[in-house]
């Protein structure tokens, strides 16, 4: 049977959060089968699915990102929200708006150093909202 319901997030800093244990908490009860599927409904924001042990791996997710996609360039048209918006949305594209992955024998597979990471690319974000979904 499907189930879908959403999820407040936040707001968190600016930065790499993994956010796993709270999209799972979200979830009443597990199919023995099935696909979690996780969207967030916003454009300056992602999702990705990466390292969970390590947290320097976090830290150095927002330095490269930083670093690919900088704060203040000059050809910027998209400025009104302030300098870190446009490079938000572009860095939220890199990286997606959702994430999915199989549950199998009523629990989802995520591989034994994986989490699911709440990517957040604003100066001074908001709270986010999920939509999670199981089919």
């Amino acid at each position: 049977m499907p189930f879908q319901t959403t999820l407040k997030l936040g707001p968190y800093p600016r930065g790499f959060h993994i956010i796993t244990d709270q999209v799972f908490q979200a979830i009443s009860e597990w199919p023995e089968i099935g696909i979690l599927h996780i969207f967030i409904k916003h454009t300056s924001a992602g999702l990705t699915i990466n390292e969970n042990a390590d947290p320097s791996v976090l830290l150095d997710f927002e330095q490269v990102f930083n670093k690919l996609v900088p704060e203040n360039m000059p050809f910027l048209t998209h400025t009104m929200e302030g300098p870190d918006d446009m490079p938000a949305h572009i860095k939220a594209s890199m990286v997606g708006s959702s994430v999915s992955l199989p549950i199998m024998n009523g629990r989802p597979l995520l591989g034994t150093w994986q989490g699911i990471y709440l990517c957040e690319f604003r100066n001074q974000a908001r709270p986010r909202e999920l939509v999670i979904t199981i089919v």
